[in-house]
Protein backbone atom coordinates (compact mmCIF):
# COMPACT_ATOMS: atom_id res chain seq x y z
CA UNK A 1 0.00 0.00 0.00
CA UNK A 2 1.59 3.79 -0.42
CA UNK A 3 2.01 6.05 2.33
CA UNK A 4 -0.16 8.52 3.23
CA UNK A 5 1.33 11.98 4.16
CA UNK A 6 1.36 12.33 7.68
CA UNK A 7 4.37 14.76 8.43
CA UNK A 8 3.26 18.73 8.66
CA UNK A 9 3.80 20.80 5.54
CA UNK A 10 7.21 22.83 5.36
CA UNK A 11 6.54 26.64 5.14
CA UNK A 12 6.77 27.53 1.84
CA UNK A 13 7.86 30.82 -0.05
CA UNK A 14 5.61 30.15 -2.94
CA UNK A 15 1.77 31.72 -1.95
CA UNK A 16 0.00 29.07 -4.44
CA UNK A 17 -2.73 28.91 -6.75
CA UNK A 18 -5.65 27.82 -6.74
CA UNK A 19 -6.22 24.40 -8.80
CA UNK A 20 -8.41 25.74 -11.68
CA UNK A 21 -6.10 28.44 -12.47
CA UNK A 22 -2.91 26.27 -12.65
CA UNK A 23 -5.34 24.22 -15.01
CA UNK A 24 -6.02 27.11 -17.13
CA UNK A 25 -2.43 27.85 -17.60
CA UNK A 26 -1.55 24.01 -18.48
CA UNK A 27 -4.55 24.71 -21.11
CA UNK A 28 -3.67 27.98 -22.09
CA UNK A 29 0.27 26.91 -23.08
CA UNK A 30 -1.10 23.98 -24.63
CA UNK A 31 -5.08 22.93 -25.60
CA UNK A 32 -6.31 19.31 -24.80
CA UNK A 33 -8.01 20.20 -27.75
CA UNK A 34 -4.99 19.55 -29.71
CA UNK A 35 -5.09 15.61 -28.30
CA UNK A 36 -5.53 12.55 -30.40
CA UNK A 37 -9.71 11.90 -29.73
CA UNK A 38 -8.21 8.50 -28.82
CA UNK A 39 -6.08 10.08 -26.34
CA UNK A 40 -7.45 10.88 -22.15
CA UNK A 41 -5.98 13.64 -21.12
CA UNK A 42 -6.48 16.71 -18.69
CA UNK A 43 -7.55 16.95 -15.45
CA UNK A 44 -7.95 13.34 -14.58
CA UNK A 45 -8.17 13.79 -10.52
CA UNK A 46 -9.42 16.85 -8.60
CA UNK A 47 -9.47 16.44 -4.80
CA UNK A 48 -12.58 16.44 -3.04
CA UNK A 49 -11.13 19.77 -0.54
CA UNK A 50 -10.25 22.48 -2.84
CA UNK A 51 -6.61 23.67 -1.26
CA UNK A 52 -3.65 25.52 -2.93
CA UNK A 53 -1.13 24.46 -4.98
CA UNK A 54 1.70 25.23 -4.07
CA UNK A 55 3.67 22.21 -4.84
CA UNK A 56 3.62 20.55 -8.54
CA UNK A 57 5.61 17.16 -9.39
CA UNK A 58 6.81 17.08 -13.13
CA UNK A 59 7.18 13.04 -14.67
CA UNK A 60 6.72 11.56 -17.23
CA UNK A 61 5.13 8.59 -15.84
CA UNK A 62 3.22 8.30 -12.80
CA UNK A 63 4.64 4.57 -11.24
CA UNK A 64 4.36 3.75 -7.44
CA UNK A 65 8.36 4.66 -6.98
CA UNK A 66 6.99 8.31 -8.39
CA UNK A 67 3.45 8.49 -6.25
CA UNK A 68 5.36 7.83 -2.93
CA UNK A 69 8.06 10.30 -4.38
CA UNK A 70 4.92 12.74 -4.50
CA UNK A 71 3.51 11.97 -1.20
CA UNK A 72 7.17 12.15 0.78
CA UNK A 73 7.55 15.56 -1.05
CA UNK A 74 3.72 16.53 -0.06
CA UNK A 75 2.90 18.40 -3.80
CA UNK A 76 -0.19 19.16 -4.55
CA UNK A 77 -0.90 18.42 -7.87
CA UNK A 78 1.68 15.49 -9.91
CA UNK A 79 1.33 16.54 -13.86
CA UNK A 80 2.37 12.81 -15.33
CA UNK A 81 3.11 13.25 -19.45
CA UNK A 82 1.56 9.78 -19.63
CA UNK A 83 -2.06 9.52 -18.47
CA UNK A 84 -2.13 6.74 -15.54
CA UNK A 85 -6.01 6.58 -16.12
CA UNK A 86 -6.26 5.58 -19.45
CA UNK A 87 -9.00 3.00 -20.12
CA UNK A 88 -12.02 3.19 -17.60
CA UNK A 89 -11.67 1.89 -14.23
CA UNK A 90 -14.08 -0.46 -12.71
CA UNK A 91 -12.49 -0.39 -9.34
CA UNK A 92 -10.06 1.25 -7.15
CA UNK A 93 -8.47 -1.93 -4.95
CA UNK A 94 -5.30 -2.33 -3.93
CA UNK A 95 -4.63 -5.14 -6.14
CA UNK A 96 -3.31 -3.20 -9.11
CA UNK A 97 -0.39 -0.76 -9.14
CA UNK A 98 -2.31 1.70 -11.26
CA UNK A 99 -5.31 1.51 -9.02
CA UNK A 100 -2.68 1.78 -5.86
CA UNK A 101 -1.89 5.16 -7.62
CA UNK A 102 -5.16 6.80 -8.10
CA UNK A 103 -5.78 5.43 -4.60
CA UNK A 104 -2.97 7.80 -3.34
CA UNK A 105 -3.67 10.35 -4.93
CA UNK A 106 -7.30 10.39 -3.74
CA UNK A 107 -5.93 9.55 -0.34
CA UNK A 108 -3.88 12.33 -0.09
CA UNK A 109 -5.60 14.98 -1.76
CA UNK A 110 -3.67 15.15 -4.71
CA UNK A 111 -4.23 16.47 -8.51
CA UNK A 112 -3.60 14.79 -11.69
CA UNK A 113 -3.86 16.27 -14.63
CA UNK A 114 -1.87 14.28 -18.04
CA UNK A 115 -1.15 16.63 -21.23
CA UNK A 116 0.01 13.50 -23.60
CA UNK A 117 -0.53 13.96 -27.04
CA UNK A 118 -1.22 17.66 -26.92
CA UNK A 119 2.34 18.58 -26.05
CA UNK A 120 3.64 16.18 -28.81
CA UNK A 121 1.57 18.13 -31.00
CA UNK A 122 2.49 21.72 -29.28
CA UNK A 123 4.87 24.17 -31.29
CA UNK A 124 7.47 24.08 -28.78
CA UNK A 125 6.74 20.87 -27.02
CA UNK A 126 7.71 17.20 -26.91
CA UNK A 127 8.88 16.66 -30.75
CA UNK A 128 10.37 19.74 -31.00
CA UNK A 129 12.61 19.12 -27.98
CA UNK A 130 13.49 15.83 -29.52
CA UNK A 131 14.18 17.40 -32.86
CA UNK A 132 16.93 19.12 -30.99
CA UNK A 133 19.27 16.89 -31.44
CA UNK A 134 19.30 17.12 -34.84
CA UNK A 135 21.60 20.03 -37.00
CA UNK A 136 18.19 21.57 -38.47
CA UNK A 137 18.03 23.02 -41.48
CA UNK A 138 14.37 23.45 -41.97
CA UNK A 139 11.59 21.98 -40.22
CA UNK A 140 7.76 21.48 -40.01
CA UNK A 141 4.89 18.93 -39.18
CA UNK A 142 4.82 15.55 -40.41
CA UNK A 143 0.86 16.47 -40.46
CA UNK A 144 -0.21 20.15 -39.57
CA UNK A 145 -2.68 21.22 -36.71
CA UNK A 146 -5.51 22.95 -38.69
CA UNK A 147 -6.04 26.24 -36.92
CA UNK A 148 -3.55 25.83 -34.58
CA UNK A 149 -0.48 27.97 -34.33
CA UNK A 150 2.37 27.43 -37.11
CA UNK A 151 4.65 24.30 -36.51
CA UNK A 152 1.76 22.47 -34.46
CA UNK A 153 1.11 19.59 -35.67
CA UNK A 154 2.12 15.86 -35.52
CA UNK A 155 5.53 14.33 -35.93
CA UNK A 156 8.23 16.67 -37.47
CA UNK A 157 9.99 16.52 -40.47
CA UNK A 158 13.71 17.75 -40.75
CA UNK A 159 16.19 18.72 -43.04
CA UNK A 160 19.49 18.60 -42.66
CA UNK A 161 23.44 17.40 -43.22
CA UNK A 162 25.10 14.97 -40.79
CA UNK A 163 26.82 11.58 -41.27
CA UNK A 164 24.91 8.83 -39.63
CA UNK A 165 27.63 8.36 -37.39
CA UNK A 166 27.06 12.16 -35.72
CA UNK A 167 23.09 12.08 -35.97
CA UNK A 168 23.58 8.99 -33.47
CA UNK A 169 26.41 10.61 -31.74
CA UNK A 170 24.02 14.14 -30.96
CA UNK A 171 20.95 11.71 -29.82
CA UNK A 172 23.17 9.97 -26.96
CA UNK A 173 24.04 13.13 -25.71
CA UNK A 174 20.64 14.86 -25.98
CA UNK A 175 18.55 11.97 -24.53
CA UNK A 176 21.81 11.22 -22.33
CA UNK A 177 21.29 7.88 -23.05
CA UNK A 178 21.74 4.92 -25.12
CA UNK A 179 20.62 4.43 -28.67
CA UNK A 180 19.61 1.82 -30.80
CA UNK A 181 20.76 1.98 -34.40
CA UNK A 182 19.26 -0.40 -37.56
CA UNK A 183 20.77 1.06 -40.53
CA UNK A 184 19.00 0.97 -43.63
CA UNK A 185 20.25 -1.31 -46.61
CA UNK A 186 22.92 0.50 -47.80
CA UNK A 187 23.68 2.54 -45.31
CA UNK A 188 26.83 2.74 -43.05
CA UNK A 189 27.84 5.28 -40.25
CA UNK A 190 29.46 7.52 -43.27
CA UNK A 191 26.40 8.25 -44.74
CA UNK A 192 25.02 11.70 -44.95
CA UNK A 193 21.07 11.69 -43.84
CA UNK A 194 19.45 14.89 -45.36
CA UNK A 195 15.93 14.40 -43.85
CA UNK A 196 14.70 13.05 -40.45
CA UNK A 197 11.57 11.62 -39.34
CA UNK A 198 10.59 12.62 -35.40
CA UNK A 199 7.85 10.98 -33.20
CA UNK A 200 8.08 11.23 -29.54
CA UNK A 201 7.15 7.75 -27.87
CA UNK A 202 5.95 5.00 -30.29
CA UNK A 203 6.03 6.78 -33.88
CA UNK A 204 5.47 3.46 -36.37
CA UNK A 205 1.91 4.08 -37.50
CA UNK A 206 2.92 7.98 -37.81
CA UNK A 207 6.56 7.43 -39.40
CA UNK A 208 5.30 4.90 -42.01
CA UNK A 209 5.53 5.62 -45.89
CA UNK A 210 7.81 8.86 -45.04
CA UNK A 211 10.28 9.42 -47.39
CA UNK A 212 13.56 9.69 -45.07
CA UNK A 213 16.99 9.12 -44.61
CA UNK A 214 16.38 7.97 -41.07
CA UNK A 215 13.70 8.47 -38.41
CA UNK A 216 14.01 9.42 -34.53
CA UNK A 217 11.79 7.52 -32.24
CA UNK A 218 11.72 5.87 -28.48
CA UNK A 219 9.97 2.03 -30.16
CA UNK A 220 8.41 -0.09 -32.70
CA UNK A 221 8.49 -3.78 -33.24
CA UNK A 222 11.36 -5.93 -34.95
CA UNK A 223 9.01 -6.47 -38.44
CA UNK A 224 8.55 -2.75 -38.31
CA UNK A 225 12.95 -2.00 -38.10
CA UNK A 226 13.06 -4.02 -41.06
CA UNK A 227 10.33 -2.66 -43.11
CA UNK A 228 11.84 1.00 -42.79
CA UNK A 229 15.51 -0.52 -43.33
CA UNK A 230 14.11 -2.38 -46.55
CA UNK A 231 12.95 1.45 -47.84
CA UNK A 232 16.24 2.88 -47.60
CA UNK A 233 15.73 4.94 -43.42
CA UNK A 234 18.22 4.35 -40.58
CA UNK A 235 15.83 3.81 -37.75
CA UNK A 236 17.45 5.64 -34.48
CA UNK A 237 15.24 4.15 -30.75
CA UNK A 238 15.74 6.18 -28.00
CA UNK A 239 13.83 3.89 -25.49
CA UNK A 240 10.04 5.10 -25.54
CA UNK A 241 10.22 7.09 -22.51
CA UNK A 242 13.99 8.62 -22.89
CA UNK A 243 12.30 10.30 -26.19
CA UNK A 244 9.84 12.05 -24.10
CA UNK A 245 11.26 12.48 -20.91
CA UNK A 246 13.76 15.35 -21.52
CA UNK A 247 10.97 17.87 -22.56
CA UNK A 248 10.57 18.21 -18.50
CA UNK A 249 13.52 20.03 -17.68
CA UNK A 250 12.83 22.37 -20.63
CA UNK A 251 8.86 22.82 -19.12
CA UNK A 252 9.68 23.02 -15.56
CA UNK A 253 11.17 26.49 -15.89
CA UNK A 254 8.51 27.44 -18.44
CA UNK A 255 5.39 26.65 -15.93
CA UNK A 256 6.79 28.19 -13.26
CA UNK A 257 7.16 31.78 -15.27
CA UNK A 258 3.16 30.80 -16.37
CA UNK A 259 2.06 30.60 -12.69
CA UNK A 260 4.14 33.85 -11.96
CA UNK A 261 6.23 31.69 -9.74
CA UNK A 262 3.14 31.45 -6.98
CA UNK A 263 4.55 27.23 -7.27
CA UNK A 264 7.30 25.41 -6.51
CA UNK A 265 8.41 22.76 -9.57
CA UNK A 266 10.05 20.03 -9.32
CA UNK A 267 11.30 17.51 -11.55
CA UNK A 268 10.65 13.59 -10.26
CA UNK A 269 13.63 11.99 -9.68
CA UNK A 270 12.41 8.17 -9.52
CA UNK A 271 11.03 8.62 -13.24
CA UNK A 272 12.84 6.63 -15.38
CA UNK A 273 12.71 4.50 -18.76
CA UNK A 274 11.91 0.81 -17.14
CA UNK A 275 14.01 -0.81 -19.74
CA UNK A 276 18.17 -0.17 -19.35
CA UNK A 277 21.14 -1.58 -21.80
CA UNK A 278 23.39 -3.45 -19.97
CA UNK A 279 26.90 -3.56 -20.42
CA UNK A 280 27.85 -6.84 -21.97
CA UNK A 281 30.33 -8.93 -19.52
CA UNK A 282 34.48 -9.30 -20.22
CA UNK A 283 35.10 -12.25 -21.18
CA UNK A 284 37.49 -14.04 -18.95
CA UNK A 285 41.13 -14.10 -20.34
CA UNK A 286 42.49 -17.20 -21.49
Amino acid sequence: MLPVATTLKKMSSCSGRKLAAVVKELEAFAPISLAEKWDNVGLLIEPHKERDVKRILLTNDLTEPVMKEAVQKQVEMIISYHPPIFKPLTRITQSNWKERVVAACLANSIALYSPHTAWDKKSGGVNDWLAQAVAIENIRPLIPELGAEPGTGSGRLIETKMEVSQLVGALQQHIENNVHVALAVGHDAKTVVRSVGICAGSGASLLRGIQADAIITGEMSHHEVLDFNHNGTTVLLCNHSNSERGFLRVFAPKLAELLQGACEILVSEKDQDPLVTAAPKQQAQQ
